[in-house]
């Protein structure tokens, strides 16, 4: 079984044979159709986000059941399924209350092994670790069974995995997480894969105003097709001063920061009117930290809000945006700028860090 491994930070990804164990009790076996490239695996691979290695980055996927392990009820054989990067004990204050990304079922054991501690991929005999419990660059997953979610069989697999992270955190930040009411002005500061789904999010929510920042000019262009009804390129202009010009000297009424940066977090709390919304969507590098004016923050009343995997509820949202994307509320086609085979994987990412793509998705044969 043939995985794309992270032997060493900052080195391209290997792809190796490794031996894989069958599910155990509350588990499912996948075979992967189609994994999307993310920064948040970049993060990963570069050293933004340590973690032990080996390991099997991501967790952008979906794919055809093949096993189920023992107890298992909620899935069968040959369902097609969205896997979620987080899990979803189902009984911990947080998932009682609706917030299963927040889940603390299973902080007992590490997140890069299933819940029993243990790994269920080898290399030599020695266990490889995978990302999110999930691992997807590799041709079968073992995984729990709740980070599951059986998905329509006529939704394109390509589509089908993107929703499981950028569109998902994209969307899911404007309507789950900040409830944008219709006739809002909003910023979005980043025009990548999660970036765009924001600015579609936002066109969704009704948004009257929709401003959208990014140092690339073909950045901008994207997010003009998908519902930008303003751009500013950031490395050329003055982002908070053009977003002033632009809503009368007020500001916007919500910021979203879908880069994760210190500027742009600053950025996002600056650009916002009084009593506005910054929200920070873009998982920054672990050591990050932002400069915030706090007088600035009480006096004018502004907010200030982080939002992780844009505060969706998997088992439920999944289904509506495959859903959305299948009636054509919600552009998933063109956000797909690129695919790649298995092997192209180490192109993939080279192109997602030069900015030339929106998305790219990896397809399995």
């Amino acid at each position: 079984m043939r995985a794309a491994v992270l032997t060493e930070v900052n080195k391209p990804l290997e792809i190796l044979d490794l031996e894989q164990e069958g599910p155990k009790a509350g588990e499912a076996r996948v075979k992967v159709k189609a994994t999307g490239i993310c920064m948040s695996d970049w993060h990963i691979m570069n050293g933004d986000w340590p973690l032990p290695l080996p390991i099997v980055p991501g967790h952008e996927a979906a794919g055809e059941v093949v096993e189920l392990g023992p107890g298992v009820t909620n899935l069968r054989v040959g369902q097609h399924v969205i896997f979620s990067f987080r899990p979803h004990c189902g009984h911990c204050p947080y998932c009682s209350q609706g917030r299963t990304v927040l889940c603390s079922g299973h902080n007992d054991t590490p997140r890069w092994r299933m819940h029993d501690g243990t790994s269920r991929l080898k290399l030599n005999g020695e266990p490889v670790n995978v990302m999110a419990r999930i691992g997807t660059f590799s041709e079968y997953v073992v995984c729990p069974a709740e980070q599951l979610v059986p998905v329509r069989e006529d939704l394109p697999w390509t589509h089908a995995a993107i929703i499981g992270c950028s569109v998902a955190t994209g969307v899911g930040a404007v309507v789950r997480h900040a409830q944008v009411p219709a006739g809002s002005s909003v910023l979005v500061i980043g025009c990548g894969g999660v970036g765009l789904n924001v600015v579609q999010g936002a066109k969704l929510a009704g948004a009257r105003m929709i401003i959208a920042a990014d140092l690339l000019d073909n950045k901008l262009q994207y997010a003009k097709h998908f519902g930008a009804t303003h751009t500013i390129n950031a490395r050329e202009e003055d982002v908070v001063k053009c977003v002033r010009d632009l809503t009368g000297g007020f500001g916007v009424e919500y910021a979203f920061d879908a880069i994760g940066g210190s500027q742009t977090a600053a950025q996002a709390v600056d650009a916002v009117a009084p009593g506005g919304h910054a929200v920070l969507v873009g998982i920054p590098a672990s050591t990050a930290t932002a400069a915030i004016g706090l007088m600035n923050m009480v006096y004018m009343e502004k907010k200030i809000t982080g939002t992780y995997y844009g505060s969706v509820r998997p088992n439920i949202d999944f289904g509506i945006l495959a859903d959305m994307s299948m009636e054509g509320r919600l552009n998933l086609d063109d956000l797909i700028s690129r695919t790649y085979r298995f092997e192209e994987i180490n192109e993939g990412f080279r192109l997602l860090t030069s900015g030339s793509v929106a998305r790219g998705v990896i397809v399995f044969d």
